[in-house]
């Protein structure tokens, strides 16, 4: 017996002197080593799902799901797409979207706007507002303007006036989104332009929580090989989208508030968007996916009704949208950026188009949620853009033929197009700034990761020390 437990003791000790000469040896090597030699990687910290960007060049190639590649699309947005459909949207058709701003949570309790400060509107009176502003193509309260504004002016929505905005068109619901938008008794009209996609201040819990609920209820995180094709694809455009939003908050950043300072944040941009390669791929599958969407509806977009009572600026609008679906430039770069004919295949292809048009009107239904009106304005807008998208792609029955001609509202129209240009915006705005913040920030980030895995070898070898001397 004595005998046996020498031996078991000297083994420990043998095991524990072996454990300690190979991370001591890693660590050695990961200073004098070459990188390819680097034992530090065997340390990786289990919790982090990237390693630090390295090749510069990594979106290349056929963007995944995809007949375009990324090159194209870089090529073709920044020549074409983006100023056209930066013109597109100052337009007078455009500039105004009709929105329920104030509605109650249908999943928790109401937690939202009228608890932060930062994120609320106060309603003017009728008598408040200049006659000008009620005549149709006003631009409305100032951006800087503050009157009957509680709050920051970049978390508050300004209120604009067109009482021809919605004339000539169809008032049928998305079968896709959850808003009743015929519902004309609880909307508003906002101007876009006074509105822009930026910085509000939403941020901490409240903001997570909807996400989270996004996320893990209606479109979790695929694994390869573990989903269909179409759940895959709801997750990417809601990924894409996120990606987009981030983007815009980190290019339009509150940077000091007592000066009222804005500028870019790369740091966010990186941390919630570079530092995620799937991330920026998804926000360009995204763009194709939107872009299909338009280019598929060119025939009825083409005679869609672009009346605002403005006859120039009609017809102006008419010729940036015939220049838009019929672009030879565009039709040779990228023909067809998406094929949807390839999804809802089989015999269970009808079921899962109604699960997953459920789970996106579950999607819809969470903007009611957003506690900040600005971020509710733009979260409604985009998610009305991508339910207009899905509804032009797949509204097939079981043959994938259309279940009735396509019909669009007016606001649907003026949500895809908007989020066309949001998305084209973050394209570009990634394609320019992307690598050089990855190239910076991705150093100091391997040189933070780097240093953090020495340290914590250090101290497991500091553990192992003790442990042997008890």
């Amino acid at each position: 017996m004595v005998e046996n437990g020498r031996m078991t003791m000297m083994m420990r000790r043998t095991l524990v002197g072996a454990v300690a000469i190979v991370f001591i040896a890693a660590a050695l090597s990961s200073i004098t080593a070459p990188s390819y030699l680097n034992f530090s990687l065997l340390f990786k910290d289990p919790n982090s799902c990237h390693c630090p960007p390295r090749d510069q060049n990594k979106y290349t190639g056929l963007i995944e799901d995809c007949y375009c590649d990324y090159e194209t699309v870089d090529s073709i947005n920044g020549e074409f797409l983006y100023p056209l459909l930066q013109e597109l949207v100052t337009t007078s058709f455009f500039r105004y979207f009709k929105v329920k701003l104030w509605c109650d949570c249908p999943f928790w309790p109401d937690d939202g706007m009228c608890r932060l400060r930062d994120c609320s509107v106060c309603e003017c009176p009728e008598n408040e507002f200049p006659e000008t502003f009620k005549k149709p193509w006003t631009h409305g309260l100032p951006s800087d303007d503050l009157v009957c504004q509680e709050g920051k002016p970049q978390s508050t929505v300004d209120r604009t006036l067109d009482s021809r905005a919605f004339r000539g068109w169809i008032v049928t619901d998305n079968p896709w989104t959850n808003d009743d938008e015929t519902d004309n008794g609880e909307m508003t009209y906002v101007n876009l332009q006074l509105n822009p996609e930026r910085y509000t201040g939403y941020t901490g819990p409240s903001a997570r929580r909807i996400w989270d609920a996004v996320y893990s209820e209606n479109c979790p995180r695929y694994s390869s090989g573990e989903i269909c094709q179409e759940k895959k694809v709801l997750y990417k455009l809601i990924s894409g989208l996120h990606s987009s939003i981030s983007i815009h908050i980190a290019a339009d950043y509150l940077l000091d508030e007592t000066t009222n300072q804005w500028g870019e944040n790369v740091e966010l941009l990186y941390d919630r968007v570079l530092k995620y390669p799937h991330r920026v791929r998804n926000l360009y599958f995204t763009f194709l996916f939107v872009l299909r969407a338009v280019t598929k509806a060119a025939d009825y977009l083409e005679q869609a009704e672009y009346d605002t009572g403005n006859r120039s600026e009609d017809l102006k609008t008419q010729s940036l949208m015939k220049q838009l679906l019929y672009s030879h430039k565009l039709q040779a770069a990228c023909p067809l950026p998406f094929d949807e004919a390839k999804l809802w295949q089989g015999q269970s292809g009808p079921q899962l188009r109604q699960q997953i048009q459920k789970q996106f009107r579950n999607i819809s239904a969470l903007m009611d949620c957003v506690g900040c009106e600005k971020c509710r304005l733009w979260g409604k807008l985009q998610v009305l853009g991508l339910g207009t998208a899905l509804k032009i792609l797949f509204s097939v029955d079981a043959d994938n033929t259309p279940v009735q001609p396509l019909q669009l509202q007016r606001n649907e129209v003026i949500a895809l197009l908007n989020l066309l240009n949001r998305l084209s915006e973050s394209v570009k705005y990634v394609h320019e700034k992307g690598p050089s913040v990855e190239k910076i920030l991705g150093e100091i980030d391997h040189v933070t990761y780097e240093d953090s895995t020495r340290k914590r070898m250090w101290n497991l070898i500091d553990g192992l020390k003790f442990r042997k001397r008890l």
